[in-house]
This record gives structure tokens, C-alpha cells and sequence, in this order.
């Protein structure tokens, strides 16, 4: 089991860092290393959630939902994408990076779920 999470977050970097390729290769805000890091966290996180609580899912009352995590980083990746986003002179600039980061949490959050 250990080698299988071990491939799901070096596999969501492979994919990460290949969106992260393409938008360093356009000179844009967030690169290669930004892509990277928001795959490998939202798998790590996704991975955590679904395997990390096997101890206590044994206890009367205690349940356990992976896609409450999910849900959660989706939220927060928003906040990110947010702050690439700029305004200026009538012109927006930043939105196709921030979708891709979102994008990008969303693919490491699948594959961190084993889901490819």
C-alpha cells in the first residue's frame, strides 16, 4: 500500500509539473514549481484523507467522508487562483493560470484517490 501512495504523488507531480511546463513556457505567473506543489499537496491531502484514519474509523460514531477534504481544497486552490488574477485598465489578465491551477488541484485530488 505504501508504493501505491508513493506512486499517486509522483505521478500527480509528473502531471502537475506538465501543465506547470506549459504555462512557463508562456511566461506566466505561476510555472512549472507552482503546478507541481499544488498537484503533489492536493494528492498528499486526498491520500491523507482516504487512508490516514484507518485507526479510529473502528470507533461506534466515528465516519469518515474523503470528499469533505476535497471539497475543502477545491475552496482554498480558489483562493489561490484568486490572488493570480489582476485587473488592469479594463483588461483581465491572469484567469487562464488561475483555472489551470484549479485544474491542477483537481487532478492531483484524482489521482491521490487512486482514480486513474
Amino acid at each position: 500500500m505504501q508504493f501505491d501512495m508513493i506512486l499517486r504523488l509522483l505521478l500527480a507531480g509528473v502531471f502537475g509539473a506538465m501543465i506547470g511546463f506549459e504555462r512557463k513556457s508562456r511566461l506566466k505567473e505561476a510555472g512549472l514549481r507552482t503546478h507541481f506543489l499544488v498537484a503533489v499537496g492536493s494528492a498528499l491531502i486526498m491520500v491523507v484523507s482516504k487512508y490516514g484514519f484507518f485507526d479510529v474509523l473502528h470507533v461506534d460514531g466515528v465516519e469518515l467522508d474523503a470528499s469533505r477534504v476535497a471539497a475543502q481544497v477545491v475552496s482554498g486552490i480558489g483562493f489561490l487562483g484568486a490572488g493570480t488574477i489582476i485587473v488592469q485598465r479594463q483588461a483581465v489578465r491572469g484567469l487562464t493560470t488561475a483555472a489551470g491551477l484549479w485544474a491542477t488541484s483537481g487532478i492531483g485530488l484524482t489521482v491521490g484517490a487512486g482514480l486513474y
